[in-house]
């Protein structure tokens, strides 16, 4: 199977959902972790050195935010 990007995201986050609808829009397969429904994965978040969403993880690499970094990560996710 292969890997996918993990994006951390809350309920309401408009950056968030847009993380998400780019990409699928790219058709990049990725798992979305909901720091408000799971507890853990808010801790998941602050161990990777961030207090808020959308944080995108793949392999080693962590970006916040929809940023350019986020066109890099996805690059590398192809």
């Amino acid at each position: 199977m292969k890997k996918q990007i993990i994006v951390y995201t809350t309920n309401d986050c408009i950056e968030c959902d847009l993380v998400k609808q780019v990409l699928k829009q790219e058709g990049i397969p990725f798992e979305t972790r909901n720091v408000s429904a799971n507890p853990d994965y808010q801790k998941e978040v602050e161990e990777l050195g961030f207090m808020g969403v959308p944080v995108s993880v793949f392999d080693n690499r962590v970006v916040k935010g929809f940023t350019n970094e986020l066109k890099e990560l996805m690059d590398i996710a192809r």
